[in-house]
Formats: structure tokens, C-alpha cells, sequence
């Protein structure tokens, strides 16, 4: 295979799938592209058209290039979300640590204080992670009886941690 030839004979073929797929023209892809048709121009099997197997290879990395792009700008966006993650908490100060455990203990210490059966469900639901259904599946009880429990122990724990809403 002379890869000059090759590549002069699809070099537009190969620019008019960028610019379709990529709506963009962009030489890097190009060199891509070229790369790749040289790195795997022993794997071409005479089976087909070299136009249509370059095609594929164009096409291809084409498309991967638009999914590295699509992962860029949601990487970079600035929904809220993903800017709350990454803004750094400039004002962890000793004191800021001391209320943040201060505020743990008062919240441990009022789950603590429910009643047994209000303390279990929200450990398993709320701590744990257990689904209301798993819940009721490990406790041997309605599901309707582990939401009524877990709106009561929500609303002993409101009570309870007034000063810190």
C-alpha cells in the first residue's frame, strides 16, 4: 500500500466526514485520522474498498472525538451542582471545624434520645441507606409502618434540632 497515494486519493473524502460528523474543520483530527490509517494499514484486508474501510477509520474517530469533546464540557460546566463540588471552603478555620463537630454531636445525640423503634428505622434508612422496602423486610413489618416511623422520627429530630435550622 503507498500511503501518499492513499492518502492524496481520500484526502477530501476523509475532510467531508470531519466536517459532517464533527460540524467543524479540524486538521488535528485529520492527522488523526492519517495516523491511524498508517499505524493499521497492515490490517486492511482487500475484502472491501480502501475508500470505504479509510471512511470507517474517519468516521470513527470522528465520533470518538466528539464524545472526548461532550465529556470536556461537562466536565467544565457550570451547573450548579458541579460548581458547589469543586469550589474550594475557604473558610475552614479551626473555628468552622469546631461548630461543624459541635453541630454532629448535637445530632447524634438526638437520634440518640428517639425512642427505640424511631432511632432503628432512621439508622437504617436514613444512615444506612436501606430502602423503606428492605427496611421492612429486616424489621418483619409493613412498609407503611416504616414511613409512619420515619415521619415521626423526622419530626422528633425537627424538635429536637430546632436551634440548628
Amino acid at each position: 500500500m503507498d500511503f501518499n497515494k492513499v492518502i492524496e486519493a481520500n484526502k477530501q473524502n476523509i475532510k467531508n466526514i470531519i466536517r459532517l460528523i464533527t460540524k467543524e474543520d479540524n486538521e488535528d483530527l485529520e492527522q488523526e485520522v492519517y495516523l491511524k490509517i498508517w499505524k493499521n494499514s497492515d490490517k486492511y484486508r482487500e475484502k472491501g474498498s480502501i475508500k470505504s474501510w479509510i471512511s470507517t477509520i474517519a468516521k470513527n474517530t470522528s465520533l470518538d472525538y466528539l464524545k472526548s469533546s461532550y465529556q470536556k464540557v461537562m466536565k467544565t460546566s457550570t451547573s450548579d451542582e458541579y460548581v458547589m463540588d469543586s469550589i474550594k471552603d475557604k473558610k475552614s478555620t479551626p473555628e468552622n471545624n469546631l461548630i461543624h463537630i459541635e453541630r454532629q454531636r448535637k445530632i447524634i445525640a438526638a437520634i440518640e434520645n428517639l425512642k427505640p423503634k424511631f432511632k432503628e428505622v432512621i439508622m437504617m434508612c436514613e444512615i444506612y441507606g436501606y430502602t423503606y422496602e428492605e427496611c421492612a423486610n429486616k424489621l418483619n413489618c409493613p412498609i407503611g409502618t416504616v414511613k409512619s416511623r420515619i415521619f415521626n422520627a423526622k419530626k422528633d429530630l425537627a424538635q429536637q434540632l430546632i436551634d440548628l435550622m
